[in-house]
């Protein structure tokens, strides 16, 4: 199957956290979204595929495993309100679930990151990073971890 390269395909797409064989682990950072929801990432299947049923069942079931070690691990280190899982590719169609603590002092609680901020929130939140249970680079460090050790079940 031929396809035009997208920008997943060219570039991590963000923070490289972790990169395996099939799948990898980006931070999202530079955007709105990401200084806003710190602990935002990305479970990128490595092969350009745009939706979820292109891929095989034992690589479908893999990619769901990396999602739920993410979220797993994220509830463990932050204890978030919420975490948000998402699978949109609607702007870059290349196969990728975002993976995405919520707490209930962001600005956009509780509507989806995507939307606009709470109007009762000050338009700069105060380094949202800085609310968090332990420094991103300390929670990469951990999802890298894990990510070190990840076997996906058959």
């Amino acid at each position: 199957m031929t396809h035009t390269p997208c920008e997943l395909c060219t570039q991590d797409g963000g923070l490289l956290v972790w990169r395996g064989e099939k799948l990898r682990l980006i931070r999202a950072v530079g955007d709105a979204q990401s200084a806003d929801h710190p602990a935002f990432y990305r479970v990128v299947w490595n092969a350009h595929v745009a939706e979820w049923t292109d891929l095989a069942p034992p690589d479908r079931s893999h990619l769901m495993q990396a999602v739920a070690k993410v979220e797993t691990v994220m509830r463990e280190a932050l204890s978030p309100t919420k975490v948000n899982l998402a699978s949109l590719g609607n702007v870059v169609p290349h196969l990728h679930w975002h993976v995405i603590a919520r707490f209930d002092w962001d600005a956009r609680w509780p509507a989806p990151v995507w939307a606009p901020r709470r109007s009762e929130v000050a338009r700069d939140v105060p380094d949202a990073a800085s609310r968090l249970a332990m420094p991103l680079d300390v929670l990469d460090a951990h999802l890298a971890r894990a990510f070190e050790t990840f076997r996906p079940l058959a």
